[in-house]
């Protein structure tokens, strides 16, 4: 495992692939709803990224901002969501914390991953 304690993993399931070269950002969201970035990443040959943001996180509320649109236009693809963003809220700055995406043209799903 990376020394990051969030990861993502992106699937295209319209295409059935990974999705590579998707840009992602990590946001820690302040107190007063401000995001600001803390690290940015891009999705490797499977998809994934493997390492986005320091060994230890602040118990706090972060986002992952996913540049969907650049990546369907890259492909041709229609682009109705031009960006995913994911906030969740990380209690134990220890553990890590896997955030998949699953992501088609007019829809994307995510869950809480291992």
């Amino acid at each position: 495992m990376s020394s990051s304690l969030i990861t993502s993993h992106v699937l295209d399931t319209a295409l059935g692939r990974p999705a590579v070269g998707v840009q992602v950002r990590l946001e820690l969201v302040g107190d007063d709803g401000t995001p600001v970035q803390i690290a940015t990443a891009t999705t490797d040959g499977d998809g994934r990224v493997r390492a986005i943001g320091p060994a230890v996180l602040d118990a706090a509320t972060y986002r992952l901002v996913f540049a969907s649109g650049g990546y369907h236009a890259s492909l041709g693809s229609p682009v109705f969501f031009p960006e995913v963003v994911i906030t969740f809220v990380v209690a134990d700055g220890t553990v890590h914390h896997h955030v998949p995406l699953l992501l088609s043209p007019y829809a994307y799903s995510t869950y809480r991953g291992s």
